[in-house]
């Protein structure tokens, strides 16, 4: 089992960027995917990129490659999302997930870990 705790987002205007960063207890960490997804007002829950357990395998979602870069240091149990160029769209409460499974997904029902969430607000 892996508790995962968001931190790093806040306001900030178009343009701009922000680091948020998703710290995992336990000696298990690097043996976890870790998935960021978001959730804006009144929409599902959707996935925005994930990285692999050694962090050589990523996938990001159309609307945010190029601007949004996922790492992680498993030696700090911690996954980081770099966010440039943030746009207003790109408001929503972002979470980190871990799945525990041998496969990689990008599906949202496959992680068996949350975070509680950070919220991220563009200002345009």
């Amino acid at each position: 089992q892996v508790q995962l705790v968001e931190s790093g987002g806040g306001l900030v205007q178009a343009g701009g960027s922000l680091r948020l960063s998703c710290a995992g207890s336990g000696r298990t960490f690097s043996s976890y995917y870790i998935g960021w997804f978001r959730q804006a007002p009144g929409k599902e829950r959707e996935f925005v990129t994930a990285i692999s357990r050694g962090g050589g395998v990523t996938d990001y979602v159309d609307s945010v490659k190029g601007r949004f870069t996922i790492s992680r240091d498993n030696a700090k149990n911690t996954v980081y999302l770099q966010m440039n160029s943030l746009k207003p769209e790109d408001t929503a409460v972002y979470y980190c997930a871990a799945r525990s499974g041998a496969l990689w997904t990008i599906a949202r029902k496959e992680y068996d870990y949350w975070g509680q969430g950070t919220q991220v607000t563009v200002s345009s």
